[in-house]
């Protein structure tokens, strides 16, 4: 199984952040409107969290503070040299109007890991979730109630020391933001169209691949673009290596289901991300019965699976989309369409299971949720 946790909370220094409202609040009909379809990613709730780091002070400044533009110098360090990382949450609105959101440990811990491997200071839990509590609090009237719905939670640090030169920043900028979003791709939960690239790579092996920040996707947006124009949604990448074993799309983990109901995903091996969804499907598909294993998976063993009736599903999986059916794959030498080119069976009743923890329509037997408001 993954060795993704929920590693034991230290308390949360939400007291400690200061609060400062904007001064030009949205009108409760216009937020009312832009709740009603949230597109993904593209508004933006009123506030954001934010803490500051230089190495003599150490985290200082705990705040909420009017969303805004930040005042980068030129010569700021994260512009020069790409020293950066994020995360990804939801907060999601139960039938009771309370707020929570899913395993946020876990996000804090690889938060700090992707921190230790862009020589970015480390940020502490209690800090990560002091500032998730802070915002979502402010700015908790933004959080939507439709199907499918909620408010994404951006936490981000850059360096913000001005210097060029190639060392590791002594000052940083911790923030989360929050955007309210419907369903990640549109048109809602329906098979996706996949381009299997075999010439360009997310990442290698003792690179970046397994820290969460901006370098790995920027390196997938060429071959993003060069699918969209073919007509393909998204792009799995192959092992930069061998060039023969599936790893990745550009943001999302990528599981096999086969005709014996046995799963399978790429292992964790330090170019892949080890996602949180990802970590709560293995746990979700072994409660269910399924045999499930961690191992590569040669494409050659796909499109023989998928041709002979052995592979039966493929799905994409991430904190954005939760989870999405693949209902083709393709590349330069094959089009193969999964099983009868829609949602299956296992990932439909996983999908549910997940979704449904999430939103409080069912139990949550395994601790994931933290209450929020």
């Amino acid at each position: 199984m993954s060795t993704l946790t929920n590693p034991t909370s230290n308390s949360s220094s939400v007291d400690s952040f200061e609060i400062t409202r904007t001064d030009t609040p949205v009108a409760d009909a216009d937020r009312e409107a832009l709740l009603a379809s949230p597109k993904f990613g593209t508004v933006f709730t009123e506030h954001m969290a934010r803490i500051s780091y230089s190495q003599e002070s150490g985290w200082t400044g705990r705040r909420v503070e009017k969303y805004g533009p930040l005042l980068l110098d030129p010569a700021t360090a994260v512009l020069h040299y790409a020293q950066e990382i994020f995360e990804g949450m939801k907060a999601y609105r139960h039938a009771d109007g309370s707020v929570w959101t899913f395993r946020p440990r876990a996000n804090a811990a690889r938060f700090a890991r992707s921190a230790r491997r862009l020589a970015l200071p480390e940020l502490s839990e209690a800090d990560f979730l002091g500032a998730i509590h802070a915002l979502v609090a402010t700015d908790q009237a933004w959080v939507p109630s439709g199907e499918e719905t909620s408010l994404y939670l951006r936490p981000f640090m850059y360096a913000s020391e001005s210097f060029l030169g190639v060392r590791p920043s002594l000052e940083a900028e911790f923030l989360v933001i929050a955007s309210p979003v419907g369903p990640y791709f549109a048109g809602g939960v329906r098979p996706v169209a996949i381009w299997v690239d075999q010439e360009y790579h997310r990442a290698g092996a003792g690179g970046t691949g397994a820290a969460k920040c901006g370098g790995n996707y920027a390196a997938s947006l060429l071959p993003q673009q060069e699918a969209y124009a073919k007509g393909f949604e998204q792009v799995c990448f192959l092992d930069a290596s061998t060039n023969t074993q599936l790893e990745e799309l550009g943001g999302m983990n990528v599981f096999v289901v086969y005709a014996d109901g046995s799963v399978a995903t790429p292992p964790i091996s330090g170019s892949i991300l080890e996602g949180v969804t990802r970590s709560s499907i293995l746990r979700l598909l072994t409660d269910a019965g399924h045999e499930v294993s961690e191992r590569q998976i040669p494409l050659t063993e796909l499109r023989e699976g998928l041709t002979d009736g052995s592979v039966r599903e493929v799905f994409a999986c991430g904190t954005a989309a939760v989870m999405t059916p693949i209902g083709r794959l393709a590349s330069d030498d094959f089009d193969l369409t999964v099983g009868d080119g829609g949602a299956g069976p296992v990932t439909t009743r996983i999908r549910a299971e997940l979704t449904d923890i999430q939103y409080g329509r069912a139990t949550d037997r395994h601790g994931w949720l933290h209450r929020l408001v």
